[in-house]
């Protein structure tokens, strides 16, 4: 295999951890910038920045990178120097849409710049990603159950929408599952198929992913279903691309999946709750990560204010569960691991904070390191290696 080849299966196998290809690669001492999507208003005026040592685990406090209205979810380009950004509103230039933003990075300074902005072809854009190649990103906009598909130019910057599917039907739920509700969109490691969880419709929506331009074809499977009622919200795939898990918002819970990377299949092979027995309080999930080790798997808990740990069983796929770890804060709505895996950082939305944990390589557990740093409605968090600390 050529070196060539060896740089692009580990790109890609990077991307199904939700880092960057150079954040990565980065040595797990590399400092680090954070950026925090958030929901604005009378706290937050837009994406946020702090500077994270991993030799230390210490996060600095947050400041503001760039003004911007609901940035709740953020995607980093593959080489680091563009950020994109969703803006959760339902009217955008005049139009019902939300936007999407791209905008230029400043290691130095941890500032942002706008280079352009695009409709994000659906209304309440929550979720974004980039391709595992870097020519385009992948939206899913929640209002109207819709997905879109946009070129990345070479400046970094947009095109509008060269594709837009809309989705249709319902399921069991009379306030959440009246019509579709997109919620998250990834490709596969070999970034031939898109994957949407619906949380409207209780299925993962499977597209083939086309360039020049950029497209999305249904496939065959064109879907795998969950649950009724359990309301599908966010995918991550395992490191070895052959499985991947779903959590489960309404239905607090863990789907785990086995995955045929030929025809882009997922079929069930168990779920479980991300709760325990004892826990009788109203909850609902909104996270899930596997760890790069591929030994455990990750669930955030909102109502319980915790994340569910799972051990993953390296020749089915399967999980057990491990136990629960407090956020020390209110509605976990996101987390993230750092390069190498040796920090997890956990967003509590309603408490105003992030909580630093140290990952146990051997038992998965979550070790706290110290007082929830204070940052506004944090609801996202991508890193970015920088130069200094």
């Amino acid at each position: 295999m050529s070196y060539r080849s060896v740089q692009v299966i580990g790109s890609l196998l990077c991307a199904l951890t939700g880092l960057t290809a150079s954040a990565c690669f980065a040595s797990a001492e590399t400092p680090l910038l954070v950026y925090l999507g958030t929901y604005t208003g009378a706290k937050s005026q837009g994406i946020y920045v702090s500077r994270f040592d991993p030799k230390t685990g210490r996060l600095t406090t947050t400041e503001l990178a760039v003004e911007a209205k609901n940035p709740s979810f953020l995607a980093v380009h593959l080489k680091d120097q563009f950020l994109y950004a969703v803006g959760e509103v339902e009217n955008f230039g005049g139009a019902r849409a939300g936007s999407l933003s791209a905008y230029r990075i400043d290691k130095a300074s941890g500032k942002l710049s706008l280079l352009n902005q695009q409709p994000a072809g659906g209304t309440s854009p929550c979720h974004i990603a980039v391709d595992a190649t870097g020519k385009c990103v992948l939206v899913a906009n929640y209002g109207n159950g819709s997905i879109a598909v946009l070129s990345i130019r070479a400046d970094g910057s947009l095109d509008p929408p060269s594709a837009a599917i809309q989705h249709q039907g319902s399921s069991v739920d009379p306030q959440r599952q009246t019509g579709p509700h997109a919620h998250f969109i990834t490709t596969d490691a070999a970034n031939r198929f898109a994957f949407c969880c619906d949380l409207g419709l209780d299925k993962v929506l499977i597209y083939r992913l086309n360039f020049n331009p950029p497209s999305l074809i249904p496939n065959d499977p064109p879907s795998v279903s969950v649950k009724s009622g359990a309301g599908p919200r966010h995918l991550a795939f395992h490191p070895n691309g052959r499985f991947a898990y779903v959590v489960n918002e309404m239905g607090s819970s863990l789907t785990a999946f086995a995955y045929d990377p030929n025809r882009g299949k997922l079929s069930q092979l168990q779920t479980l709750s991300t709760l325990p027995q004892t826990f009788n309080g109203p909850n609902s999930c909104a996270e899930v990560q596997v760890h790069p080790s591929g030994k455990f798997v990750y669930a955030s808990n909102r109502g319980h204010d915790s994340i569910a740990i799972f051990g993953i069983h390296s020749k089915t796929g399967k999980v057990t569960g491990l136990g629960h770890q407090p956020t020390q804060g209110k509605t976990p709505r996101h987390f993230g691991f750092a390069p190498g895996g040796k920090w997890l950082l956990a967003e509590n939305q309603d408490s105003d904070t992030i909580t630093v944990f140290r990952v146990d390589a051997e038992t998965g557990k979550l070790i706290p390191t110290g007082q929830p740093i204070p940052a506004p409605s944090p609801v996202c968090v991508v890193f970015v290696p920088t130069v200094s600390f």
